[in-house]
C-alpha cells in the first residue's frame, strides 16, 4: 500500500514562498501521475497541478499558473509544489494524490491515493 505524506504547509505573509513536500514509500509503482489539490473548510476540493511522471508533463490549474510549480525526485521519491507569490486566497489545506486511471486530470475522483494534508495559510 502506497502511503503519502505532505509537509511543508507554514503561515506566511502574502507575497511570500513555500514549498511543500509529497513522500511516499514506493509512491511511483503502479501510479502514473500525481497531482497536488487543496480544499479550504467550506468549499469543494480543487485541482492544482498534475504530473504524469515517467514524461515529465505537467497540467496546471489557471489559479496556479505561473506562481505554482510541480516537480518531481524520482531517486528520493518526493512530490514538490512550489509556491511563489503566494495570496490570502491560497489559504488552504494542500493534499497531494496518486492514480493511474487518467493522468493530469485536475479531477479528484481519478485519483487513488492520498495523504492527510499540510496547512498553508497566507496572511494580508
Amino acid at each position: 500500500q502506497v502511503q503519502l505524506a505532505e509537509s511543508g504547509g507554514a503561515s506566511v505573509q502574502a507575497g511570500g514562498s513555500l514549498r511543500l513536500s509529497c513522500a511516499g514509500a514506493r509512491w511511483t509503482d503502479g501510479s502514473k501521475c500525481m497531482a497536488w489539490f487543496r480544499q479550504d473548510p467550506g468549499k469543494a476540493r480543487e485541482g492544482i497541478g498534475a504530473i504524469y511522471l515517467s514524461l515529465g508533463t505537467k497540467n496546471y490549474a489557471d489559479s496556479a499558473k505561473g506562481r505554482f510549480t510541480i516537480s518531481h525526485d524520482n531517486t528520493q521519491k518526493i512530490l514538490y509544489l512550489q509556491m511563489n507569490d503566494l495570496k490570502p486566497e491560497d489559504t488552504a489545506t494542500y493534499y497531494c494524490a496518486a492514480g493511474s486511471r487518467l493522468c493530469l486530470t485536475l479531477r479528484e475522483d481519478k485519483y487513488d491515493i492520498w495523504g492527510q494534508g499540510t496547512q498553508v495559510t497566507v496572511s494580508s
